[in-house]
Parts: structure tokens; sequence; C-alpha cells
């Protein structure tokens, strides 16, 4: 990340693109991308900024990062009813990875890691199967696998986040929970300390088959597209604010095993859709909606 971002939304009114740009251009910053919405049935506004010092020019020290969002929040902010966030450069986003017993959704994932094709870090990968210790190990990532059992998943769930609280805790922070098919309902508890920071992949095209089995579900009911979904992680399984989508066609001749084959590529592609837009401030939540900014 070499250019900083900003994120937006706010009542929707005349001249809050005018007076976010004037801001940024008196503060001798550059605007390299622009893109917004604004929500008719809400009346709100939401933007993306992709800004830079301009000519090669190095881009603020902290002590001007927090000046600017100062004086940021002050004049333009506050009287715009603006929630506003900026994203500044100079550090490598951080992930966690938690794994099931399917492999395929975490063996791409951190693939596309150790290529560059997502830029960040893997703090470790979490497991309650130990068959994803020599994925971890392959790719030089921490590896810990914690068993579960339904007597002593509390205990298991507090243990996770223990490690991921460290990870948050960590001066380099942590920026995103994947749960890479780990097929585990966490807590209500956890998840709502962790809100808009867990994504979850779902094997089918949500709202439809959400829950277990959904290529069964698919086979029986005899659908022509199947899907595969990853959402923000919530209390209510399943529900979270979706962020990114694929489907494919399936026939009458295909079999549930054609399904989960065809689903098993839906799911590598949408995680990894979904883990780039976040990671590029491309995502904003909105109730039980997403902006996203592609």
């Amino acid at each position: 990340m070499s250019t900083a971002r900003i994120l937006i939304r706010c009542p929707d009114r005349a001249g809050v693109i005018a007076r976010v740009a004037s801001f940024l251009a008196g503060a001798g910053l550059n605007i390299l991308d622009a893109d917004q919405h604004t929500d008719p049935g809400t009346g709100r506004f939401f933007m993306r900024i992709e800004f830079d010092r301009g000519s090669g020019n190095p881009m603020p020290d902290a002590d001007d990062r927090a000046r600017t969002e100062a004086e940021f929040t002050a004049a333009v902010a506050e009287p715009l009813a603006m929630d506003a966030s900026f994203r500044w450069p100079g550090r490598t986003k951080r992930i966690a990875v938690l794994v099931g017993p399917s492999l395929h959704c975490a063996a791409d994932l951190l693939w596309r890691v150790s290529t560059g094709e997502i830029a960040c870090e893997v703090t470790r990968v979490i497991s309650n199967h130990d068959a994803a210790s020599e994925l971890a190990e392959r790719f030089g990532h921490p590896f810990h696998h914690l068993p579960v059992a339904e007597s002593s998943k509390p205990l298991q769930e507090a243990a996770i986040a223990d490690l991921l609280d460290a990870d948050q805790h960590n001066p380099a922070g942590l920026d995103l929970i994947v749960l890479a098919r780990y097929m585990q309902i966490l807590s209500d508890t956890f998840t709502a300390a962790r809100p808009g920071l867990i994504i979850n992949i779902h094997h089918s095209f949500l709202p439809a088959f959400a829950g277990a089995k959904p290529y069964h579900q698919a086979f029986e009911r005899g659908v022509k597209l199947i899907g595969a979904t990853s959402h923000y992680a919530t209390a209510d399984l399943d529900e979270g604010p979706i962020i990114a989508q694929n489907t494919a066609h399936v026939s009458h001749r295909d079999t549930v095993d054609d399904l989960v084959r065809k689903g098993r590529d839906l799911e590598r592609t949408t995680l990894a859709d979904a883990v780039r837009l976040h990671l590029d401030d491309r995502v904003l939540i909105e109730g039980s909606k997403t902006i996203v900014f592609d």
C-alpha cells in the first residue's frame, strides 16, 4: 500500500464532494481515484478516495497525518455529520486464517499471498484439524492445532480469541480474520467483539441454502445455478453483510459430487475477491448491506 485512502459516509447533500476535494487540495494532497454512491432510499452518501502527495513527494509523517485528520474532522466531517476514516500507507496489512478439514480455500488464499497477488502478511493459521499443519508449514506460517468437541468448544474458542487478541494488540495490528471453510459456528460474543473484522465463505448463493450441506439442498431442488458467498460473520448464522458472490451453471446431469467440485472453484475465487476488497479498503458496511467500490 503506497497511497493513502479515506472512506466516507454521511447524509447526502449538495457540495459534499466539493468540500472533501477542496480540503485535500488545500492540504497538498493529490486525488488519484474517487468513487461515490448515493442511496436514494436512505439519503445516505458513501465515498472512497485514494490520494498521495503528488510528483513523487513523500506522504505526511505521523504528526502531519494526525494533524490532517484533526483538521479534516473540524472543517469537513463534523459540519457534515460525516463518518470518515483515513488509511495511511507504510504498513503491511495482516490477516489470520482459520481453516477446517477442507483445505482448498486456505491453500488458494495462502498461495495468492505467497505470490504477492494478495498483499498482506499471514500472522498464523489456526485449525481444529491437524491436516492443515502441512499446508501452513509449506507456506511458512505459524500453525496452531486446537481440536474441538461439543464439551470443550467454549475453551477452544477462548484459546482462539487469545491468539487473535495477541495479533490485534501487536503494534502491527490485525486487519482481518478469514474463515476459510472453518465450518464451526462462532459464538455471539466472539463475533460481537470483532465487528467487520471476520470474513466467512459460504458454499451457496445466499440467502438460498443457508446452513449445512447446501450442495445437497441445491441438488434436491434441481437448481440450474450454484453459487458461493463471502460475507462478514455476525451473530446471525450466514446472514452477515455480503461482500462478494459468484455463480456457475449446473444441469440435471450433475451429481452432488459434481456440484461440490464446481462449487469449490467458486469458493476459492469468491473468498479471494472478498479478502482483496477488504484489504484494499473498498468495502463499507451499512446495516445489513455493504457498499463495495470495486
